[in-house]
């Protein structure tokens, strides 16, 4: 029998990592010290990816550490409204939310500044995970900002090994954000020290340039971050779509054209989708055809994402991409 909050069935998608609140200026194309005001937008990768599965009807739970702030609370609540379990959430007395202000370019293109010294999320420790609930997940996805420093890092390594140990596929998902790093080497060095343990990696275009030191964005390269343990490498490719490769084919997937104004969260809502089907059907993995149809899902759920500024608002429904598709 599963203990007591947590779902029984092997369906639940699991997202480790950071939450935090996005300032996003009210107007685009100016640099923060000319925004005339900024709106607060819920974000954080691994927490967007969370909600983006719960808004396609999938299971989901985060699992990460908040300030006991109101900005803390606030966004436990946009989890639970958003129907994400937040069993695996801690609060933190000592440290406030992590706050990131974005500049939005004219092309809907962002650049950060971070506010974590330390922020909350930074302080999360092996011995307070919620083990049960990773245990219990068939999908456990994260990124490289909860590798950054310690004692995120150790629960972060915990929390995978403790996934991977009860079977789960693991979902990596590197999201670059080079201003919180020390510097770009060592970026380059921790978001690569896990790369052999997981089963699914999605990498967009600048990180696929930036981990490997490549100027092209080809097959070839490609192939250079791919390791004997990897099920599915997929590379986003933004309004150029997506190329996946696996042990046997691949391919690419075109995206759907949108009016675009903020890119936030594409990705996630990509990866949501992706993970959704796979919890739904694992045999899209060995099966070209299905995966194809499968990415042009996630093509679309991104797509859709990048028609309204800030990434939760923004991430659709699955009739929201059916109608896309239909429509393309």
């Amino acid at each position: 029998m599963a203990p007591i909050g947590v779902p029984s069935d092997k369906s639940l998608i699991v997202s480790f990592g950071e939450m935090l609140i996005d300032f996003v200026p009210t107007v685009s194309g100016v640099s923060l010290a000319e925004a005339p005001g900024f709106l607060k937008a819920p974000g954080g990768a691994p927490a967007n990816v969370a909600i983006a599965v719960a808004r396609l009807g999938g299971k989901a739970s985060f699992v990460g550490k908040l300030g006991d702030d109101e900005f803390g609370h606030m966004l436990a609540d946009i989890l639970k409204k958003n129907g994400v379990s937040c069993d695996g959430i801690l609060f933190d007395q000592g440290a406030r939310t992590a706050l990131a202000f974005v500049t939005l370019r004219a092309d809907g293109e962002r650049e950060f500044m971070f506010y974590r010294n330390p922020s909350a999320d930074m302080l999360l420790k092996p011995e307070e995970l919620n083990l049960d609930l990773i245990r219990s997940s068939k999908v456990f996805h994260y990124g490289s900002i909860s590798l950054i420093v310690e004692p995120c890092r150790s629960a972060h390594l915990k929390a995978m090994e403790v996934a991977k140990q009860s079977g789960a596929l693991l979902s990596y998902d590197p999201n670059l954000r080079l201003p919180l790093w020390p510097s770009a080497e060592e970026a380059r060095k921790q978001i690569l020290s896990i790369w052999d343990k997981a089963d699914v990696i999605k990498v967009s275009d600048v990180e696929l340039e930036f981990l490997t030191g490549s100027d092209k964005i080809d097959d070839e390269t490609a192939m250079k971050l791919w390791h004997p343990n990897l099920t599915l490498l997929l590379v986003t490719l933004g309004e150029k779509g997506s190329r996946y490769y696996t042990k046997n084919f691949h391919g690419s997937v075109d995206a759907f054209h949108v009016n675009t104004v903020d890119t936030t969260g594409a990705g996630d809502s990509f990866v949501g989708a992706l993970l959704c089907k796979i919890v739904e059907d694992s045999t899209i993995l060995e099966n070209e055809s299905k995966l194809r149809e499968v990415l042009k899902f996630a093509n679309a759920c991104g797509a859709i994402t990048t028609t309204q500024k800030g990434a939760i608002p923004a991430l659709p429904t699955e009739a929201d991409a059916l109608a896309l598709i239909k429509g393309a």
